[in-house]
C-alpha cells in the first residue's frame, strides 16, 4: 500500500531580479509593473511512491530540493505542477523551532506546539511527563526557548511530535543538531513507530545514518530525481559521485 504518492511534482519560485532599497520601493515597483522576476525551479517533474512501513531516506547536496519536497508532501507548499497524496496523518519535523514561541518557556511551548499539531490540552497533560522524560530537559522547563541551544529545541520538538502514533513521520535534518546519544534515542523511537506500522521519511546529510536506518532512498540532484531504489544501490551510486 502506498502511503505517499508524489506525481510529476514541480515547484517554481519567482526571484526578484533587482534589489529594492526598502519595502515601500518594492511595492511601488510591483504596483507600477516594474518588478521583474527570474523563475527558479526547486523541483522538476519528481515522481515516486513511499509504501506503508518504509523507512525512506532523501539524500542530495544543499539546494537539491529536499526540504522543498518535504514541504510539498506536508502541505506547506502547493506544487506549481503535479500533485502529492498522503494517506493518513503526518507528524512533520521540517523546520527547527516551527510552532514554537521563543519568548515562552519550554513548559508553555509543549502546550503551544502540541496544540499546533492537533493535540488537545487534556492529551498533552496526560503525555506531559513522557515528553519531558524523553527530551531529558526537566531542569530547564521554565527557561524561555530563546535561551535554548538548537539541540535542546530539537529534543523538545521531536519528543512532542512522537508522543502519538502518526501514520507518517517526516524528519528534516532534525537529528543533525543533537548529540550522538540523543540521535541514537531518536533513531530507536523512529524504529518503534515503524514496528507499530508507521512510515518514516528522513532527510540527512549523513549517508551513514541513511544507510543504517533506511530501506529505500531517493536521490535529488538540482531539483531532479536522479535515482530511487534500495538503500545500498542508491547510496553506493551517490558516494561514487559525491565522495565524502
Amino acid at each position: 500500500m502506498n502511503m505517499i504518492e508524489v506525481n510529476n511534482v514541480s515547484m517554481r519560485f519567482n526571484l526578484a531580479r533587482e534589489k529594492s532599497e526598502s519595502l515601500k520601493e518594492y511595492f511601488l515597483q510591483m504596483v507600477q509593473g516594474k518588478l521583474m522576476f527570474d523563475e527558479f525551479y526547486a523541483l522538476r517533474n519528481v515522481s515516486f511512491n513511499v509504501e506503508k512501513g518504509d523507512f525512506f531516506g532523501l539524500i542530495g547536496l544543499n539546494g537539491s530540493g529536499k526540504s522543498t519536497l518535504l514541504k510539498v508532501i506536508s502541505g506547506v507548499y502547493k506544487p506549481t505542477e503535479g500533485c502529492t497524496r498522503v494517506h493518513g496523518t503526518i507528524a512533520p519535523l521540517i523546520e527547527l523551532g516551527a510552532g514554537f514561541d521563543m519568548d515562552l518557556t519550554a513548559r508553555e511551548n509543549i502546550y503551544l506546539n502540541g496544540t499546533v499539531l492537533g493535540f488537545t490540552p487534556a492529551y498533552i497533560r496526560e503525555k506531559f511527563d513522557d515528553i519531558v522524560e524523553f527530551s531529558e530537559l526537566r531542569d530547564f522547563l521554565d527557561v524561555p526557548l530563546k535561551n535554548y541551544s538548537s539541540g535542546m529545541i530539537a529534543r523538545i520538538g521531536f519528543a512532542i511530535a512522537t508522543i502519538t502514533q502518526p501514520d507518517v513521520l517526516i524528519a528534516d535534518e532534525i537529528l543533525s543538531v543533537g548529540d550522538f546519544l540523543f540521535q541514537q534515542k531518536c533513531e530507536a523511537r523512529m524504529n518503534e513507530l515503524l514496528a507499530r506500522g508507521a512510515t518514516v521519511i528522513l532527510v540527512s546529510h549523513s549517508i551513514e545514518q541513511i544507510e543504517r536506518n533506511c530501506n529505500k532512498v531517493a536521490w535529488l540532484e538540482k531539483g531532479h530525481l536522479k535515482m530511487v531504489g534500495d538503500t545500498e544501490t542508491v547510496c553506493s551510486a551517490y558516494k561514487q559521485i559525491h565522495r565524502e
